[in-house]
């Protein structure tokens, strides 16, 4: 499984849900993880982009999936980057 990086930014329409109903975020994860993603871990953040979540998915098609999925519903906008562990990324530098 491929990791990957998903920064999210609330909408107007986001920050409202979210601010009438917190839990909302946790109900998100379900259906993201339903989607066929696992969720490893997950901050909300100050600056540019309100939530940070590493997630593993099977490859970059799901993981696509699961961003347009989430940028169709209106609430937020998302940036989804792949991870490539250190370790591997040297192994690669070194063929």
């Amino acid at each position: 499984m491929a990791i990957y990086v998903m920064l999210t930014t609330l909408t107007s329409e986001g920050r409202k849900t979210v601010r009438e109903k917190p839990e909302r975020i946790k109900e998100v994860n379900e259906e993201v993880e339903k989607m066929g993603v696992r969720l490893l871990t997950q901050y909300a953040l100050m600056g540019p982009y309100d939530f940070v979540t590493i997630l593993e998915a099977p490859n970059n098609e799901v993981a696509s999936r699961v961003a347009v999925e989430l940028g169709s519903r209106g609430t937020v906008q998302t940036m989804t980057l792949p991870a490539i562990p250190v370790a591997e990324f040297i192994r690669t530098l070194k063929k």
